[in-house]
């Protein structure tokens, strides 16, 4: 392990369970945290971590932070406000590359907030890209995650990057920091309103008498293909099973961001807008922390009979 950047991550959901078990297989004994006490002492049990007893302890023992959390508002939040700032202010601070600190978003945030905090941790010496994932849980465990990273400071990217690799098979630079953010939540949204049109065709068909497998078997081939119907209308909508592992509030919240951020900008995006108050509206019906293939409950419920 010697050489290898100090890792703290701070997040071990779902999906930063596996991330972060990802970069203990690949030797930098992450020192992990989590308001679920007990799970990050799981965590450091399994995989010879440290679990940090506050963000303070993490931001003195890491090189490197990595958040995988709900919104940008509670990486904001974990940085500059819990604990009185205190995982900023524990973080090492400087204007040389091999000096300063350096956090990386993996979250699902806000781009325009994800500028704001790149602007406030300079402030502070400490240098941010964002980094989301496409991939889910599965991906996540096999480390082989599509990561979108934002940022304009290449030492901190380079100073990332052996971390990064343990997490991800494809990486993309997209541009400025935040628009590794903007790509996810566009990208969740178009995966989000092809899941409406799969759901949708699933139940005009089912009505009409077509076998939702056969349906499925079809579009599989045609040009109605989509990731939704190879990875999850056979298997968690019409089997009933509704266990993706990602929620339908983390859902609504990304295709949010979408459409907000094309309005922030003067486009147009009417599909965004409808998508955005379907997925709300599913949310507030089914719960927000039911796995977001659940959706498709709420909007049966309009069916008429």
């Amino acid at each position: 392990m010697s050489g290898k950047a100090r890792i703290g991550f701070v997040g071990i959901g779902n999906m930063g369970w596996p991330m972060a078990a990802n970069l203990a297989r690949a030797g930098f004994a992450p020192t992990v945290f989590d308001t679920d006490r007990a799970r990050t002492q799981k965590f450091a049990a399994e995989f010879g971590a440290k679990a940090a007893p506050s963000l303070a302890e993490l931001g003195r023992a890491s090189d490197i932070v990595v958040t995988m959390l709900p919104t940008g508002a509670v990486v904001r939040a974990a940085l500059l406000e819990n604990e009185s700032g205190a995982l900023a202010a524990a973080l090492a601070k400087g204007s040389a590359a091999q000096e300063r600190a350096v956090v990386v978003d993996m979250s699902s945030s806000e781009p325009v907030g994800t500028q704001q905090l790149g602007a406030a941790l300079a402030k502070r010496g400490i240098a941010l890209i964002d980094a989301p994932v496409s991939g889910g849980v599965p991906r996540a465990e096999a480390g082989t995650l599509t990561l979108m990273i934002g940022g304009d400071d290449e030492a901190a990217f380079a100073k990332a990057k052996p971390a990064l690799e343990a997490m991800g098979k494809q990486i993309f630079r997209t541009g400025p920091l935040g628009s590794g953010h903007a790509m996810k939540a566009l990208n969740n949204y178009v995966a989000a309103a092809a899941f409406i049109a799969s759901t949708e065709a699933l139940r005009v068909g089912r009505r009409f008498g077509l076998s939702p497998e056969t349906m499925m078997d079809i579009m599989n081939v045609s040009t109605g293909r989509n990731f939704n119907s190879e990875m999850t209308m056979k298997q968690h909508v019409i089997s009933g099973k509704y266990a993706t592992g990602f929620q339908l509030g983390l859902m609504a919240k990304d295709v949010k961001i979408a459409a907000d951020l094309a309005e922030a900008i003067a486009i147009d995006a009417p599909l965004a807008r409808l998508a955005r108050a379907m997925w709300s509206e599913a949310r507030e019906g089914v719960g927000e922390s039911a796995d977001f293939t659940a959706a498709i409950k709420h909007w049966q419920r309009r069916d008429t009979h």
